[in-house]
């Protein structure tokens, strides 16, 4: 792992730990808080999409702030000003002032700020560690890898947190982390002047252009779209699967979320230890076609330790996919139009999560548990086919002509 040998990169995966920590504690304390008052599923879904919902809305247009102001000053912006704003939902209940229309209204501004940052932290990555595909695409596996501690711990100590001080008050944790990592950044992750602009990097759509150019890239995005819309279907069925089959423990929730966590762990382990030696995109191409095969049995009416086992298995060979995905196309992409296009690409990925988030509260309040899952695993696996046949027939270094855009684009 010799990136972690470069101070700037460490220090990045230290403040995304910080940040995704309580971030992760927010996933679960903020639909369990939905559940608790309301005890509708369907509005835990609005809430969730609507949290989503600026990424489809506001990503692409973001990513002109990002190449305005720079990836460090972006990510310093958006940990900074997502402080007060979480700040304000356990002090609003506190108060008995927050209403739904007024929590879904705090949760969208919280959102947006989830594409620049998240964007901003791949355009970063270059800066630090170089243009080497290779090399970045082991950087993504590293931070793929804090994520995933995250979600391997953010969900115990969610459970433990909502279980002694309440879902609200646990959001003072999120702030709080929010801060840790604007600090981390400002002291250890050097300023980088934004990148010139050029010709081919003008206007809002520019990242979104160039996507369509590139085959490879907009069949991959593609494919994202559809495995996104089902993997968020499966994260909210989690809180109601422990809420409705399992006494209704958070404590339940949080360990079937760090389940989750704990595969995609080690499938970081073996993500940075396979990408030297394996094409990344044909690493990826077997990851995908593996992901979605233990989802089938949740379909079954499993005991906690084998849904647990099911879940674990399931995320191991995420960052097989993620990381060489990611570090494709950040080096694909020219670096004045890098920012744009990483905007676009996760806009793309995370436009179908507000829709499945918003369709799984009534199929899971219609249908139960156990029949969505199955729908989830069914979903996932014909794109995961779909984006393998994609990898394995253009190759991982394969050089695609730019298709024309279309008039008007």
């Amino acid at each position: 792992m010799h990136v972690l040998r470069n101070r700037p990169v460490a220090a990045l995966i230290a403040a995304e730990i910080v940040s995704s920590l309580g971030s992760r504690i927010t996933f679960l304390a903020l639909p369990w808080f939905v559940l608790v008052t309301t005890g509708s599923a369907t509005r835990m879904g609005i809430v969730l999409a609507v949290q989503m919902a600026p990424i489809a809305l506001l990503g692409i247009p973001s990513g002109s702030l990002v190449a305005r102001l720079g990836a460090r000053r972006t990510m310093q912006l958006a940990d900074l000003a997502r402080v007060p704003l979480m700040c304000s939902l356990p002090l609003l209940h506190a108060a008995g002032l927050l209403t739904f229309p007024l929590l879904l209204a705090i949760v969208f501004l919280i959102g947006c700020f989830v594409a620049p940052f998240f964007a901003s932290q791949r355009v970063i990555l270059p800066e630090l560690v170089g243009e080497d595909e290779t090399t970045v695409a082991q950087a993504n596996a590293v931070i793929e890898g804090a994520t995933t501690l995250t979600n391997l711990l953010g969900p115990v100590a969610a459970g433990l947190l909502i279980a002694s001080v309440g879902a609200t008050n646990a959001l003072y944790v999120d702030a709080a982390t929010f801060l840790v990592s604007f600090l981390t950044l400002t002291l250890f992750v050097p300023a980088r002047p934004p990148l010139p602009q050029t010709d081919d990097a003008d206007g809002v759509f520019a990242g979104l252009r160039f996507l369509l150019r590139d085959e490879l890239l907009w069949r991959i995005g593609l494919a994202a779209v559809f495995l996104n819309l089902f993997g968020s279907a499966l994260s909210a069925a989690l809180p109601v699967l422990a809420f409705d089959e399992f006494g209704g423990s958070s404590r339940i929730a949080g360990a079937l979320f760090a389940s989750l966590g704990a595969g995609a762990l080690v499938g970081m382990v073996l993500a940075v230890r396979l990408l030297p030696r394996f094409r990344p995109l044909r690493l990826a191409a077997v990851g995908i076609i593996a992901l979605p095969l233990p989802l089938w049995l949740l379909w079954l009416d499993l005991p906690l330790w084998a849904t647990m086992l099911a879940l674990f298995v399931s995320t191991v060979p995420q960052p097989l996919v993620n990381a060489p995905v990611l570090g494709l196309m950040t080096t694909r992409s020219p670096e004045a139009l890098r920012p744009k296009v990483m905007t676009a690409v996760l806009t793309v990925a995370m436009l179908a999560g507000p829709v499945g988030l918003a369709l799984v509260g009534p199929l899971l309040e219609t249908l139960g548990t156990r029949p969505v899952f199955g729908i989830v695993a069914a979903g996932m696996t014909v794109f995961a086919l779909y984006f393998a046949s994609v990898a394995l027939r253009f190759g991982p270094r394969a050089t695609i002509e730019p298709r024309p855009v279309l008039s008007g684009s």
